[in-house]
């Protein structure tokens, strides 16, 4: 089934309902190829479902006047305070939309104004990440019940479940009190079996695997010193990183073939850890070819640029720099692009040029997973089916390593917690008993004297 499909069926239903009162500009949704892609993921490629949901989405847009909520009609003191914002970025390249929940006190704030300053910011991110998967950050340090507000994690869920398609990447838990661990159970009972997988309970030491440090915020021990302020729409966005999470919108271009085609494994070669691999132009033209990655803070690409002629190959080595831990480097990714070029001789004005006005069908893209050193590779088989196992393997080990940890330490807390009153009630009993010893004695004291 394809968009095609879903387009069709979606069409049908609006020439049976031509009274819909839809957004023009919710309409043109119907044209955009990457956001019906998003529809169809999100309902497991089940056209008459997506169509169903696209009805939905776009009368609920209708019923809370979603298009027309920007900044002269929001609770800008709402905004302002900053307690839901975006900035920085996941181990995946997706933009976090951080929920400071220290800052929300239930019932404290007018519902229906804050359910639309929460609509503005989903509204907003989605045009300026262009529909890609953004992660959802509640940084509880610090909370108690008060700032718990179950109504308002409902709605937010409900958003990304029922009106913005294929939008969430991870749902991340930081430093969450043993006293809100009964109500985020509540909350799992509310996500799908696929949105559960997503939600990551993370403490200050685990928060690297989601988040690395230069994008961690200092309040959470990263090295980003940044305190929100609000900006306008337009007038700075988040840097974006690339990100790979949409691996099924891309086919694998055509002008080159790379060896290995889809898996960089990294070694420990004289103190540094490498990887490499080779690209080579299949296309009857030149090719001038870009490098990029999910975290350039972490790689030395050499060259991360260049030329190829006709049947010309290079071989692009990869450093790892000191300093991060090798976990983190098998989340990460490798884009090759392409693109055609009259000749070898061009100036660097005139490839930046061709690159600028190059886009969609004329940009060739091919993405390279990566795996860390693993002690025991195999010498010899098909290496890339057993180290993408290996990869499975080790990332299924470790998030139920940190699952296992997570529920090991809350156990903890909750047993000094009753050590502690065990103590408590104990010297109170011995102390009443004492008392009552002392009291009973005066007593017989008395009475012999009379």
């Amino acid at each position: 089934m394809t968009t095609s499909d879903l387009r069709a069926l979606f069409q049908a239903k609006l020439k049976e309902n031509p009274n819909n009162g839809f957004h023009t500009l919710d309409l043109d949704r119907l044209k955009d190829e990457k956001y019906l892609q998003r529809v169809m993921r999100h309902c497991d490629n089940d056209p008459k479902q997506g169509a169903e949901m696209l009805w939905d989405i776009f009368s609920w847009r209708k019923s809370v006047s979603a298009n027309d909520i920007n900044e002269n009609n929001l609770r800008m003191d709402y905004v302002h305070e900053g307690g839901l914002f975006p900035h920085g970025r996941d181990v995946d390249g997706c933009l976090l939309l951080i929920v400071k929940s220290k800052k929300h006190v239930k019932g404290a704030k007018d519902f229906e104004e804050l359910k639309k300053v929460i609509i503005y910011w989903f509204d907003r991110i989605e045009r300026e990440e262009n529909g890609d998967k953004i992660t959802l950050f509640f940084d509880l340090d610090g909370c108690g019940l008060n700032n718990f507000d179950m109504e308002l994690i409902k709605y937010v869920i409900s958003l990304f479940k029922s009106y913005y398609p294929s939008f969430l990447n991870y749902i991340i838990i930081y430093q969450m009190p043993w006293v809100l661990s009964a109500a985020f159970k509540i909350v799992k009972g509310l996500l799908p079996a696929r949105a559960i997988e997503k939600m990551k309970f993370v403490t200050k030491e685990s928060l690297i695997d989601f988040v690395t440090p230069d994008q961690a915020l200092t309040c959470w021990g990263g090295k980003d010193n940044y305190e929100f302020e609000f900006v306008s729409e337009g007038k700075g966005n988040t840097p974006k990183k690339v990100t790979f999470a949409e691996q099924g919108d891309h086919s694998p271009g055509e002008m080159l073939s790379l060896n290995p085609n889809n898996l960089i494994i990294f070694k420990n070669e004289n103190e540094e850890v490498t990887g490499q691999f080779t690209i080579t132009n299949m296309d009857d033209s030149v090719v001038s070819f870009k490098i990029r990655t999910t975290s350039p803070e972490k790689f030395r690409v050499r060259p991360s640029s260049g030329v190829l002629t006709k049947g010309a190959n290079q071989t692009i080595l990869i450093v790892v720099q000191p300093g991060f831990q090798l976990r983190n480097v098998m989340k990460d990714m490798f884009l090759v692009m392409s693109v055609q070029i009259p000749k070898t001789d061009l100036t660097q004005k005139e490839l930046a040029d061709i690159w600028a006005n190059s886009s969609g069908s004329k940009v060739d893209e091919y993405r390279l997973k990566c795996q860390f050193p693993v002690k025991d590779l195999p010498k010899n088989g098909n290496l890339e089916n057993n180290n993408q196992e290996n990869t499975e393997s080790i990332t299924n080990a470790l998030n139920d390593l940190q699952m296992n940890y997570e529920i090991l330490n809350r156990r903890v807390k909750r047993l000094n917690i009753f050590q502690y009153i065990t103590l408590l009630v104990t010297f109170i009993m011995v102390l009443l008993g004492f008392l009552l010893y002392q009291n009973t004695m005066e007593n017989d004291e008395y009475c012999r004297r009379i």
